[in-house]
């Protein structure tokens, strides 16, 4: 791992970009420190649940299971014979545990969207600002220096006021198909 102590690859990566990597690790290794025990465990359990372990395990245990109660091993006297009902209630309740520590995570990981969300809605909020305080320097500079391409420019006008966030969000709402919302 780097650490943000220098460049291991061939393309050279800037100073801030390398800040940002930090600031974005610093901000997910709080999150995960944040877990209660039980959301450590509940994202282990549906982590295990979603590897080839788990399946193979399952495939191995299922295979002796089918084995040992069709009488196919000499030796070991069957418990559950065909249909297998035993099998059947135990995979059962395994499945709505698994489904219900999936959903946990899951639910977790959605929050976690949602706050990236707003940190990205406020990030992108900022640098519209200072956008239309960038232009609107460019536009009194220009009008200073006399440069007409810029001031008489209606969309470097229209670009350099105010956006009402608000009313693009209604409008937004207002245009899009109800199946998008």
């Amino acid at each position: 791992m780097n650490n943000g102590q220098g460049n291991t690859s061939s393309t050279p990566v800037s100073s801030a970009a390398i800040e940002n990597i930090n600031a974005i690790v610093k901000m997910e290794e709080e999150f995960l420190s944040q877990r209660s025990i039980w959301d450590r465990i509940a994202d282990a359990v549906a982590a295990f649940s979603g590897s080839i372990v788990f399946v193979l395990l399952h495939v191995a245990a299922f295979a002796a299971w089918f084995l040992i109660n069709l009488g196919l091993i000499p030796g070991i006297r069957p418990f559950d014979p065909y249909p297998f009902i035993l099998l059947a209630m135990a995979v059962s309740c395994e499945a709505v545990l698994l489904s219900t520590f999936v959903l946990m995570k899951q639910n977790r990981m959605s929050r976690r969207a949602e706050q990236r969300d707003h940190l990205h809605l406020q990030v992108a909020l900022l640098a519209e600002k200072e956008l239309t305080k960038v232009l609107q320097g460019q536009r009194q500079i220009s009008e200073h220096l006399g440069i007409k391409e810029v001031t008489s420019d209606p969309e470097s006008r229209e670009l350099s006021e105010h956006t009402a966030v608000d009313s693009l969000a209604r409008e937004l709402q207002r245009k899009l198909p109800e199946e998008a919302l």
